[in-house]
């Protein structure tokens, strides 16, 4: 997904789905293709992030950057409640993190110096390392602390410049909370 030629991300789901079919011995039917992709309507945000967002959006601009396409993108922004002033997708952009060119796209469509952006996120293979490269001040929320492996992305590191557990605490380190 992340070196090939650009598919959208409900095609890699339904290849998930279909690579799982192979491995456990069974072929999924048509109506079974879409459904990690129709499972995302029904993801809650953590716990800590609605009220973190509509704290953090009293002042500052707030993106998604997010490796999926724009229509699954439009069901996880409905659910944060929150208003954002850019929602930037794979699907825009072409690629997928951690690429580069993901984060350049972002930042043309955003029109923002990259000095006045601190990008927050729980993956730091997908995106704390190539932001730090791009120069991008960096809030890693390390959701796995105290877990032995990485959980879906691969194992990879990076100092941020910021480490905190959740959002809530990413607002109270600002002093607004």
């Amino acid at each position: 997904m992340e070196q090939q030629e650009y598919i959208g991300y409900r095609e890699v789901l339904r290849r998930v789905v279909e690579k799982f079919g192979e491995r456990k011995g069974f072929e999924p039917k048509a109506n079974e293709l879409d459904c990690l992709a129709d499972s995302l309507k029904g993801w809650n945000p953590f716990p800590d992030t609605i009220e973190a967002l509509k704290t953090l959006n009293k002042r500052f601009k707030l993106a998604i950057i997010s490796n999926i396409d724009d229509d699954l993108l439009a069901r996880t922004v409905d659910r944060l409640k929150t208003r954002f002033d850019w929602l930037i997708t794979s699907q825009q952009a072409r690629v997928y993190k951690p690429s580069k060119r993901m984060f350049e796209f972002a930042l043309e469509k955003m029109d923002i110096s990259p000095a006045k952006i601190l990008h927050v996120a729980q993956s730091m293979y997908h995106d704390i390392i190539p932001a730090k490269s791009m120069g991008l001040s960096t809030a890693w929320i390390d959701r796995r602390r105290g877990k032995k492996d990485p959980g879906a992305t691969p194992l990879a590191y990076c100092r941020p410049d910021i480490k905190v557990p959740d959002l809530e605490s990413l607002v109270s380190l600002i002093g607004m909370k």
